[in-house]
């Protein structure tokens, strides 16, 4: 036996997971709440005392781990144009360990700067013009960001025409100043994986700072990566296979968390409606996008402030004033489990509406557009239409027995031209392996794969759009 021990502490939870490499199977997996209040070691040793009742005392030969447990770099871009800054910004964050909370474009203004203060961003991305063409406006950006007097890192991915002026402006500030290629180096091309690698290396350096985590390193052969970023390498070893074996094609995947709701597509995206053309920026096969005002405890009132206090009423079956006292409760305390009917009842509504929100945000949009030569459509991101997979992981799904319904009722309501999946089959990450996976895919692609192929290959249920 080779046992080893894949840990992720997550913003809510702390999942640990031992799998023996020479078997490739998964020996056992435990959870316990996240203790990054006070001494993040807390949940690990109450997981992993958990797991050793399932497991029996193991030697393990490694002990990986991956972090989201401070909930993800709290990320400002500034930027030129409005659509693009935030297109690309949300790109570079995705995988990264970061979240974008606030884009801006043009000119930033004294307002801004302020604003900017007040956020008090983890991280800023300072981004805007082509290489070698406008730098005046960037620039600008760059001496009012110097004036913020916080100690927040800004990294530098506009112009390369003005990129040493803009790195000597930031370096007479409080700012400590990273840099990387432009993320458009020619206009309507996106380039962010130079940009996420730096992204990604501030993070897990500013994670190590959590409460009691530099400690508990001492433990582990290293946080390897973000948590976001070993879940999009396991459903990206899940869809493609490896050199030898092929995997089970294109998916969706939906993470619904405590904190955020992530949605992740593994698919081209490209329109499969006749007379449709792509419009704006193409997107990549491999995408997750991360909504932070949403999550089943510390995002339920993002929940309902984005989907309507009314909608959550009908999906539940509560009273307005029912529904306002369970939502208290879950504020005052995160890591309360549905205990009766009414609570089950919440769950339910608010799982449904943190799916539609966080898919429909993800996929593309189509609107029929009238040309000449007759009417026809235009497609704004991507098509995940026919997706007929769908991975669903979080607690509130993967716990549910009325998983199939939940995901049944978030699509149900959807507006047509919202390009989501209408018919799919569901599969749930029951172990809470993803993660996993996609930190032993860093040192034993093969094992991974075939353990995501003994948990993922067989579909659970069937969701369809009536």
């Amino acid at each position: 036996m080779h046992p080893v021990l894949l840990i992720d502490f997550g913003s809510t939870c702390t999942k640990v997971c031992a799998v023996d490499t020479d078997e490739r199977r998964v020996i056992g997996s435990a959870q316990a709440f996240t203790t990054a209040a006070t001494d993040i070691a807390i949940g690990l040793e109450t997981a992993t005392v958990q797991l050793r009742q399932i497991t029996g005392p193991l030697d393990y030969e490694a002990r990986l781990a991956c972090s989201s447990a401070a909930g993800g770099l709290r990320m400002v871009a500034c930027g030129l144009v409005p659509a693009l800054t935030s297109k690309a910004a949300r790109f570079a964050a995705f995988g990264a360990g970061a979240k974008v909370i606030k884009t801006y474009a043009y000119e930033l203004t004294r307002d801004d700067a302020q604003e900017i203060r007040r956020i008090a961003p983890d991280i800023l991305l300072l981004v805007g013009g082509t290489d070698g063409g406008n730098g005046d406006v960037v620039t600008k950006n760059a001496r009012v960001i110097a004036g913020i007097e916080m100690a927040f890192p800004v990294v530098y991915a506009g112009n390369r025409a003005v990129k040493e002026e803009c790195v000597r402006i930031l370096s007479d500030s409080t700012h400590a100043v990273h840099t990387a290629p432009n993320v458009m180096p020619v206009f309507g091309s996106i380039d962010v994986q130079p940009v996420q690698l730096v992204l990604r290396d501030i993070f897990l350096k500013n994670i190590i700072h959590c409460k009691g985590l530099s400690k508990t390193e001492a433990l582990l052969d290293g946080i390897l990566m973000p948590t976001p970023a070993a879940v999009l390498t396991a459903l990206s070893l899940l869809s493609g296979g490896t050199q030898s074996k092929k995997g089970i094609g294109e998916l969706v995947a939906v993470d619904l968390g405590g904190a955020t709701t992530d949605v992740y597509s593994i698919a081209s995206g490209l329109p499969t409606r006749a007379g449709t053309f792509l419009h704006g920026i193409s997107e990549p096969y491999v995408k997750r996008t991360v909504e932070g005002d949403i999550g089943m405890r510390f995002g339920a009132f993002g929940i309902v402030e984005s989907a309507g206090m009314e909608e959550l009423l009908r999906l539940s079956g509560l009273s307005e004033d029912k529904a306002a006292i369970l939502l208290k409760n879950i504020a005052q305390d995160p890591s309360v489990l549905p205990r009766d009917k009414d609570e089950q009842a919440l769950d339910f509504a608010l799982a449904v509406l943190a799916i539609r929100l966080g898919i429909t945000r993800h996929a593309g949009t189509l609107q029929e557009i009238y040309t000449p030569v007759g009417p026809m459509y235009q497609q704004v991101g991507k098509d995940l239409s026919q997706i007929d997979r769908v991975i669903l992981t979080g607690g509130a799904l993967i716990y549910s027995d009325k998983y199939a319904a939940i995901a049944r009722e978030a699509v149900e309501a959807v507006d047509l031209s919202a390009l989501i999946p209408r018919k799919f089959a569901l599969i749930r990450d029951h172990g809470y392996i993803l993660s996993a996976m996609g930190l032993l895919a860093g040192c034993d692609q093969d094992a991974a794969f075939e353990i995501l192929i003994q948990n993922f290959g067989k579909e659970e249920a069937y969701a369809a759009c009536q």
